[in-house]
C-alpha cells in the first residue's frame, strides 16, 4: 500500500516493481493484490495491463481498512472476541483488561491513516 501510495506515475505502480522494491516474490504478492482488490483499497489504474492505484485518497485509508482487507477484525486473546463463550466470563478478573487493551489497538488501527506513514507522521495517542 505505501509503494502505492508514493506513486507519481498516472498508470499507476506495476505489480513487478512493487515485488522488486519489496522483497516479495510474484506469488505471494499476488495473494496480497487481490486481497487489496477485493477490500476495494486499490484497482487498477487503467485496465488489465496497467499499474495499480489506490482507490480512494491515503488520508481516507486507515490501518484497519488495510487489516481489515486480510483478517475479519482485532481480537488480542479469544475471549473478548465476539462469539467467543467462556464459563468463566462473569467471574474472570482479566476481561477487562484485554478488552481495554483490545480496544486501544483498535483505536489506534484507526486513528494511523496510509497518509501519516507515507508521510512519517504516525503517533501513538496522548491517552495512551
Amino acid at each position: 500500500m505505501l509503494e502505492i501510495a508514493r506513486a507519481t506515475e498516472p498508470g499507476g505502480v506495476f505489480q513487478k516493481d512493487i515485488a522488486f522494491n519489496q522483497n516479495l516474490s510474484l506469488k505471494y504478492l499476488d495473494h496480497i493484490i487481490h486481497a487489496l482488490k477485493t477490500a476495494r483499497l486499490i484497482s487498477n489504474a487503467k485496465g488489465r495491463k496497467s499499474g495499480y492505484v489506490l482507490t480512494r485518497d491515503p488520508e481516507e485509508i486507515t490501518m484497519y481498512d488495510i487489516h481489515r482487507a486480510f483478517e475479519p477484525g482485532i481480537c488480542v486473546v479469544d475471549c473478548v472476541g465476539k462469539d467467543f463463550k467462556c464459563d468463566f466470563s462473569e467471574r474472570c478478573q482479566t476481561q477487562s483488561f484485554w478488552r481495554n487493551l483490545n480496544n486501544l489497538i483498535l483505536t489506534y488501527f484507526k486513528s494511523v491513516t496510509l497518509k501519516d506513514l507515507v508521510e512519517g507522521k504516525e503517533t501513538i495517542p496522548e491517552e495512551i
